[in-house]
């Protein structure tokens, strides 16, 4: 079997996605000349190399992408990588339905962090974070498979922990708005508890912030409760004559103004 009859075998079947080691298995030849093969078919399209040694078919209707989408690959390469995972923040919220802002690559949480993976005009984003493996995740089904994603209330806590990777605390609010349509409360404390406690000072400020009061109540007692002292709102702001809310312990060092 040559290259192009093995990736239509693999297509035929429903699977877009080999390793170079299952090609060597599949594809007559020693490996330079399989690996020969396989750059043709890289160059003309019909397939592309997302991570070192892991390929994707490119059916027609992905072409000018040059590349599968994220969301129908990610989840067999980190199988591949045998790392968990789970799809986050601005890509995990556009998921439940708060989009303000397209996130310009495919966003990630896993263990460590890993580069910017390119592929055509397909990116992925990794933000590490060491005990994901204990948030709850949402499966969601894909054209390929299924996918990862956190829930929308561990979505909204890490918004509020990572907002450099979500545009800012503006846009954060932004989202907040939207996202908490897709939250319960329960859930929130659920989350909140697994979280780091100065996000759920944040969060709760920036849901009343947005009108979301019943959400920010279901972390008022937990906050009360645990929080020790002050945390700023954001981390890399001057904390120099800034207001101090009693209710969350937390110094409000910007103006957050969320998109009406």
């Amino acid at each position: 079997m040559r290259a192009r009859e093995y990736i239509q075998d693999l297509a035929s079947n429903g699977c877009h996605y080999f390793t170079t080691a299952d090609a060597f298995e599949a594809v007559a030849g020693n490996p330079p000349a399989v690996r020969a093969q396989l750059r043709r078919l890289k160059q003309q399209g019909l397939i592309a190399e997302p991570a070192r040694s892991f390929h994707v078919i490119v059916p027609p209707e992905y072409k000018r992408l040059g590349c599968l989408p994220a969301d129908q690959f990610i989840d067999h390469l980190m199988q591949v990588w045998g790392e968990p995972y789970y799809v986050a923040l601005l890509s995990a919220a556009e998921r439940h339905g708060a989009a303000h802002q397209r996130p310009q690559a495919t966003q990630v949480m896993v263990r460590k962090s890993r580069q910017i993976l390119e592929c055509g005009q397909i990116r992925v984003e990794f933000i590490a974070r060491g005990d994901l493996e204990k948030m709850p995740v949402t499966m969601l089904n894909t054209p390929r498979g299924v996918l990862r994603y956190s829930t929308p209330e561990v979505t909204a806590l890490e918004l509020v922990g990572y907002p450099n990777q979500a545009g800012g605390l503006d846009n954060v609010a932004t989202v907040l708005s939207d996202l908490a349509e897709e939250m319960a409360a329960d859930k929130l404390l659920e989350a909140a508890r697994l979280s780091p406690l100065s996000w759920s000072q944040r969060l709760g400020h920036l849901l009343e912030l947005v009108g979301q009061g019943e959400l920010a109540q279901a972390l008022g007692p937990y906050v009360r409760e645990h929080a020790r002292s002050y945390t700023p709102l954001r981390r890399a702001a001057s904390i120099a004559g800034a207001k101090r809310v009693s209710s969350w312990k937390l110094i409000v060092n910007v103006e957050v103004e969320p998109e009406q």
